[in-house]
Parts: C-alpha cells; sequence; structure tokens
C-alpha cells in the first residue's frame, strides 16, 4: 500500500479526468489526502473525498499566497471541516519565498501571514484536528511560532520539507512529521532523509505539481509517490515495501484512519 498524503485532485489541472485518476490509484491500492489552498479548492476536496467509502480524504485550509485573494472566515472552514472526510487543517503556514521587495511591505506581509496562521492554529486546535503545514523560506518563524503555541497540544506534519537537518530535529522534537515529496529530486535532503527516523515521515506527491524526473514533463499524479518511496528506501539502505508500509502507518496513525 502507497499513502500519497499531499496531492491535489481538488485543482483545475484535473478537471477533466480527476475520478479516473483516483479510481485508478485505488485500484492499486494508494491512499490519497486531497488538500486545500482556498475555501473553493478546500470544498472541492470535500466534495471528491464524498464519493468514496475509502482511500479519498481532505483537508481544508488557505495557502498563505492566497490571503490577498480571500480573506479567512473561520467559520466557512469550520463548516466544511465538519466532514468526516476531512482529516485535517491545511494547508496553512508561512511563505517567504516572493516578498515584496520594499522592507516595510515585506513585514506587512508576514505579520498577516503569521497572525492568519494563528487563527488557522486555532480553529485545527478547537476541531481537534492535525494540521498539515506549508513552510517555504520560513522554518525558523514557523518554529518560532509553534514553540510559542498555548493550548491544546498540536500534531501534523511539515508538508515538503526543505529545511537543513537542525530544523528538521526541532520539528521532530514538537512531535511533527516531515513529509517528502518530488523535492527530493530538485534540492540534496539526503542527510535529512538518512536521520530522520522512519517512524516521522510521510511521503506525498504535491500533484500536479513537483513531478518525479522519471515521469518528465508529465502532470504529477498520486501514484507517482512510488519514486518518494524508492528514493527514500535507497537513502536508508530499506526495502520498497518497507517504506511503504511504515509511511503509511505513519499516516493513518497522524490522521486517525486506524479502524
Amino acid at each position: 500500500m502507497l499513502f500519497d498524503t499531499h496531492s491535489h485532485l481538488n485543482l483545475p489541472a484535473f478537471d477533466k479526468d480527476r475520478y479516473e485518476v483516483a479510481n485508478k490509484c485505488l485500484r492499486d491500492n494508494i491512499w490519497m489526502i486531497n488538500v486545500g489552498i482556498d475555501y473553493e479548492s478546500s470544498r472541492k476536496a470535500v466534495e471528491i473525498a464524498r464519493r468514496y467509502k475509502e482511500g479519498v480524504f481532505a483537508a481544508v485550509g488557505l495557502h498563505p499566497e492566497n490571503l490577498g485573494k480571500e480573506v479567512f472566515r473561520g467559520d466557512r472552514y469550520k463548516a466544511l471541516a465538519e466532514s468526516p472526510k476531512v482529516v485535517a487543517i491545511g494547508e496553512i503556514g508561512l511563505d517567504f519565498w516572493q516578498l515584496p521587495k520594499e522592507k516595510e511591505k515585506q513585514e506587512r506581509q508576514k505579520d498577516m501571514q503569521k497572525r492568519v496562521l494563528e487563527k488557522e492554529i486555532l480553529l485545527a486546535q478547537e476541531l481537534g484536528l492535525p494540521i498539515i503545514f506549508h513552510c517555504r523560506k520560513a522554518h525558523n518563524e514557523l518554529i518560532e511560532i509553534l514553540k510559542n503555541i498555548k493550548g491544546k497540544k498540536l500534531c501534523g506534519v511539515i508538508h515538503c520539507f526543505t529545511g537543513n537537518i537542525t530544523q528538521a530535529k526541532e520539528y521532530l522534537s514538537m512531535g511533527f512529521y516531515l513529509g517528502f515529496d518530488g523535492i527530493i529530486f530538485k534540492m540534496d535532503l539526503d542527510n535529512v532523509l538518512q536521520k530522520v527516523p522512519m517512524e516521522k515521515m510521510l511521503v506525498e506527491t504535491d500533484c500536479p505539481y513537483l513531478t518525479p524526473p522519471q515521469e518528465g514533463k508529465r502532470r504529477n499524479r498520486p501514484e507517482f509517490v512510488k519514486y518518494v518511496v524508492r528514493h527514500i528506501a535507497e537513502a536508508k539502505q530499506m526495502s520498497l515495501n518497507e517504506v511503504a508500509a511504515i509511511t503509511a502507518q505513519n499516516a493513518k496513525t497522524l490522521f486517525c484512519l486506524e479502524k
């Protein structure tokens, strides 16, 4: 079994064949979580998941890159998250990759992202759901926020992990999982892969983005998570079946999918 813990069949790239893609994955024993990046994509993720008895789940959240397009309304996302098919709040977080050049505008945008993130974290705490964190060029800032969160203890995954081993250890010390996808073919993360314990690793595709090089310029799909599993197996000198089984079990544990 393979478990793609971060896919986007809810995005327009899959408008023509999302159910064909999902059905093929289920036939091949590949499960997935479709992750929202705004209200509409979150709603779509829930709609897709409701069509399946098992194997297809949803996460709902407002991606930091979309804050300029949508005002976060906790009541709307809370209503979506009440569906039993929603297993996480996400993807939410910080993205400092393409900030304005002016220092003052940079700080305003960073502050806005942090304020909205704190509201989304409160929603996850209220609902008792894990969090799927997006973090780009902002690991130290996210770590600081997470260390200072009050109230109910958080659980979740740092999606598409691109940090260093020191940052990885910080997340692990707080109990978070780390998610790995096609970015491992673009960045040298083998040192992190070798040192992060298997019991805290998840595999993902972030499809339709980050297609593994083995598939050329094709649109990424959940089934391509097999390449991520293979690379991790090579880095950790384990078998494909071991990595697949452990990461699938990790996903079931984090997202409370045990029967």
